[in-house]
């Protein structure tokens, strides 16, 4: 294999097709590692989560065809440090990872640490990596590269992560939960279909409406205290590249909830790999008499049964809602190494 940096954007956005290929057959492939979301990402810095970083990314051809991706950056770090992190850490990708094929990936590892224990590379004190499923071979084969060359490392869960795993219709989905919360269910979203103002709900189909809706949607995340100061200048705007790029690529889900032609409840999520990446949700407490949030998204769940997509993933955050929804709780995970 041969390693080389990538550090300025433009070289980056040259690699789209063959990144996006190869993450297709990649160890992991989630939303968070697809090369539009990633640029996007870099292009306001997660939504000015990070300043005064550099882009520090490794990639590795076989006879000059890509077969590894370490897609870092580098930055200042708690303790005075200077870390190599994977790009999209830390606060708004749930799934991050290496981006190269199982067989590869020993081969690929040796190389990329030879290449950070150069000096071809930029100072570091850690590798921080951030958000690595807890089931990924990066992990393993990391630790275990590191400890050849008598580095530490530590390993720790960052965030619970839950999802629900679906395997028929919606009906056998509801059966499959407690009882008494597919009860709740199924009588909300009855009183909702039998409410003296009109109800429906859908999904955006329409690319011309993209802006429009996604300003209706990041409004009802508004509503929310903590959320409206999550909701920067720079953070609406990482949203909305987001839901752009996302759009564009078709894995876009952005869905609504009205009451009246008012919107209620919104859901912006992921439609990627037959799975359902819920990324965040915003709701109008006005209509909490008809409890929109769980309406839309048992129409949801309903969806994603219908058109056999294999999990439905709440991703990172254990709320309690989750769980009465069928939940299974994981973990992601935080690798520390160093030199």
């Amino acid at each position: 294999m041969e390693f080389r940096f990538i550090k300025e954007m433009t070289e980056l956005e040259a690699l789209a097709d063959e990144w996006n290929a190869l993450l297709a057959e990649s160890i992991t492939d989630t939303p968070f590692l697809r090369h539009e979301y990633l640029s996007a990402w870099w292009g306001t810095r997660g939504g000015g989560e990070w300043q005064g970083v550099e882009l520090a990314t490794v990639i590795a051809r076989r006879d000059g065809a890509l077969v590894g991706v370490a897609p870092l950056f580098r930055a200042g770090y708690p303790g005075g440090k200077t870390a190599l992190l994977l790009l999209g850490s830390l606060e708004i990708s749930d799934y991050l990872d290496l981006i190269v094929r199982q067989k590869d990936l020993a081969e690929f590892l040796h190389g990329l640490l030879d290449l950070l224990a150069s000096e071809e590379c930029p100072f570091w004190d850690n590798l921080a990596w951030i958000n690595l499923p807890e089931s990924s071979l990066s992990l393993e084969f990391t630790i275990r590269e590191a400890g050849q060359r008598g580095w530490e490392h530590h390993l720790e869960p960052f965030r619970p992560v839950v999802s629900i795993p679906l395997s028929g219709d919606f009906e056998s989905y509801l059966a499959g939960i407690d009882k008494k919360q597919r009860h709740e269910i199924r009588r909300k979203m009855r009183r909702a279909a039998e409410y003296d103002l009109p109800v429906r709900w859908y999904i955006l189909d329409d690319g011309d409406k993209l802006e429009a809706e996604m300003g209706a949607f990041l409004e009802l995340m508004a509503f929310d205290p903590e959320k409206a100061l999550f909701l920067t200048p720079p953070m609406r705007l990482q949203m909305m590249q987001t839901a752009r790029a996302a759009w564009q690529a078709g894995w876009l889900q952005l869905a609504f909830l009205e009451v009246a032609g008012k919107k209620a409840a919104g859901y912006l999520n992921f439609d990627y790999r037959g799975r359902i990446w819920v990324y965040n949700s915003g709701l109008d407490q006005q209509f909490l008499e008809i409890s929109p949030g769980w309406v839309l998204l048992g129409h949801l769940l309903e969806w994603a049964c219908q058109h056999q997509r294999s999990e439905f993933d709440f991703m990172r955050g254990d709320e309690a809602y989750k769980f009465k929804f069928g939940g299974v709780r994981r973990s992601v995970m935080h690798l520390q190494v160093r030199r």
